[in-house]
């Protein structure tokens, strides 16, 4: 056999390269390697799916396709030990982790709305790993939580490292970590429209030419491949029913859907607090972090018990059966109850540190919401609407409320009945859901969360690139300062006019104590006056700290009114390390957002 030549060799180690070389410098690379991802991004979501399943059947006895929230009754030993058992799963889990990062700082998991809006895309793929497998027990053992975040998190981390891995830019990086959410959503419901502006609306930001293709291709494909391994139907279909619930979107119609809209608006909200609350009072009993899924487990069994089996796990079975026609019996009184003990199971498992959203439960509760209001509203059963047709109104516009997304939730209802005016009326609903949230509460489930930790995220937006540009990085290091107890004279003969306009000055001690502008002392010396150097300083509590950012340094320079600040180390030490003008920060703030200008149309030059 002849040996490869030295050439055939390079080539074999260039290949990579030039891969990397063709996704980053082409269009049609970067759509085809977004096309993979959604396949492996479908390929999880089913993985995902079956491991909880057989984890279900098993601790429940269930026969097998049997969902979990569609039992009409548990035995109470199954019903207390499933959860429990997850929720000790988890803190041992918790355990382990905490002895694997001794010594070493806790960092949160970074997620694909953080990722993309601060860290421009990057995320950790053992995080992503670990939260996914957190999130199959957690919904596995039967706690009221969603897959969907688990799903996001493996499909956008491995669209992350294979982003990192072919060397994209930024804005590429951040179009990828879109694409692996939306395959993982369109995979998840089998409806690719919604996956594709879930990854618009919730994980980009923003709808852009150039995010297009990649997006929508990550998401038929991950559609597609779900849909050719799953055994199972990914979601709810009603399109059978869509014959009897097909009403024209009329004043008599859209008055009540608007109506609608703005009632899971408040309910929306208050669930996300009703959360917030729940996990502040886990914390509140000093019990350690790594017991409280399993109290919480007990309580969410113990809840099953006593209503019903429908509030555990995600709830596709109890969703089958409200949007069915055998879930039309029940009264207002037991749809407020199921509501009302779904919620507070939610809000245990989440706030006992059990891993999952309120993607799915919010579906859950808005159907609900939907048929309570059918049955009260008062004449509205003689509108050519169904308990259904109100129903999927519901889910959207409470899913809207807590998640976010008022197209991606529209199109999740359209692609479920294939009715174009029950999508119009959806349409109206999430408009008065989102916007009500928006202005009286002003965060959705996620950012609600990053707002109690601290952070400033509303969306997606990439903001991460503020951030970068600090202070720090802006300043120039090189500052001579001088003694403040300087004399007059002597300053006036080591600066003369024409020198540097501006001298740092410091006191006995080397901390800063103001900026002095030469030609202002040359002026008084000219008049004959008598003084001191310390006559003379401006800015001396005027100062930036090098982790600030061009934002706030601007801001800062318009507070002042000064040309230029000092930065120091700290406000206490008040050692001088930088000196930064206001026209040099303008000119880089300027360039780096027209860099993001350039980024969000597409644009390469």
């Amino acid at each position: 056999m002849k040996p490869p030549s030295l050439g055939a060799a390079r080539r074999l180690v260039q290949a990579p390269e030039r891969l990397r070389a063709l996704v980053r410098g082409s269009e049609a690379g970067l759509v085809v390697l977004a096309a993979l991802i959604g396949g492996v991004g479908g390929l999880a979501v089913v993985a995902m799916g079956v491991v909880t399943q057989v984890l279900r059947e098993a601790l429940y006895h269930l026969p097998h396709g049997s969902r979990l929230s569609a039992v009409t009754e548990l035995p109470v030993e199954l019903a207390l030990a499933g959860p429990a058992l997850g929720g000790a799963l988890l803190g041992l889990l918790a355990l382990a982790m905490a002895r694997g990062r001794k010594g070493q700082p806790r960092r949160a998991m970074i997620d694909p709305i953080e990722a993309n809006a601060l860290h421009g895309g990057r995320m950790s793929l053992r995080d992503s790993v670990t939260l996914a497998v957190q999130n199959v027990i957690s919904n596995g053992c039967g706690a009221s939580v969603g897959l969907e975040a688990g799903y996001t998190q493996i499909a956008g981390g491995l669209a992350s490292r294979a982003g990192i891995a072919f060397g994209l830019r930024r804005s590429d990086l951040r179009t990828l970590v879109g694409c692996g959410a939306a395959a993982a959503i369109a995979a998840a419901f089998g409806s690719p429209l919604t996956g594709a502006f879930y990854a618009y609306e919730l994980i980009i930001g923003t709808y852009t030419i150039a995010t297009l293709a990649p997006v929508v291709v990550a998401a038929f494909c991950g559609s597609l491949v779900a849909q050719a391994l799953a055994t199972q139907a990914a979601f709810v279909d009603v399109r059978a029913l869509a014959g009897s619930m097909r009403p024209g979107i009329t004043v008599a119609n859209t008055l009540p859907c608007l109506a609608l809209g703005l009632v899971c608006a408040g309910l929306g909200v208050a669930v996300m607090r009703g959360v917030t609350l729940v996990e502040q009072g886990f914390r509140r009993t000093g019990m350690p972090g790594a017991l409280r899924p399993t109290l919480g487990g007990l309580c969410v069994g113990a809840l099953a018990f006593v209503t019903t089996p429908q509030v555990l796990s995600g709830g596709h079975g109890a969703l089958h059966f409200h949007l069915s026609d055998s879930g039309a019996s029940l009264g207002a009184a037991a749809l407020a109850g199921l509501f009302v003990a779904k919620a507070a199971a939610s809000a245990i498992s989440i706030g006992s540190g059990f891993r999952g959203g309120l993607f799915f439960a919010s579906l859950f509760l808005g159907a609900l919401a939907g048929k309570i209001f059918y049955v009260l509203a008062p004449g509205i059963d003689a509108i050519a609407m169904t308990a259904t047709a109100y129903a999927i109104v519901g889910m959207a516009a409470l899913a809207v409320a807590i998640v976010g997304g008022p197209l991606t939730m529209t199109f999740l209802a359209l692609e479920m009945t294939g009715s174009f005016p029950l999508a119009g009326l959806v349409l109206v609903a999430v408009i008065a859901s989102s916007l009500t949230v928006r202005k009286t509460f002003g965060y959705s489930f996620a950012t609600w969360r990053f707002h109690l930790r601290g952070e400033s995220i509303r969306s997606a937006h990439d903001i991460g690139w503020i951030r970068n540009l600090t202070v720090g990085g802006l300043m120039r290091r090189e500052v001579r300062t001088v003694p403040l107890d300087t004399p007059l004279a002597v300053f006036l003969h080591e600066h003369p006019l024409g020198s540097p306009s501006r001298v740092v000055t410091t006191d006995a001690r080397e901390r800063y104590a103001g900026i002095v502008l030469v030609p202002e002392a040359h002026a008084h010396a000219g008049n004959g006056e008598d003084g001191r150097l310390a006559d003379f300083v401006r800015n001396v509590d005027d100062v930036l700290l090098a982790d600030m950012n061009a934002k706030q340094a601007m801001a800062t320079f318009d507070r002042t009114e000064s040309e230029a600040l000092v930065v120091v180390d700290g406000t206490v030490s008040r050692k001088v390390i930088g000196l930064l003008t206001e026209s040099h920060t303008l000119r880089r703030y300027s360039d780096a957002l027209d860099r993001q200008r350039q980024a969000m149309v597409g644009e390469t030059s």
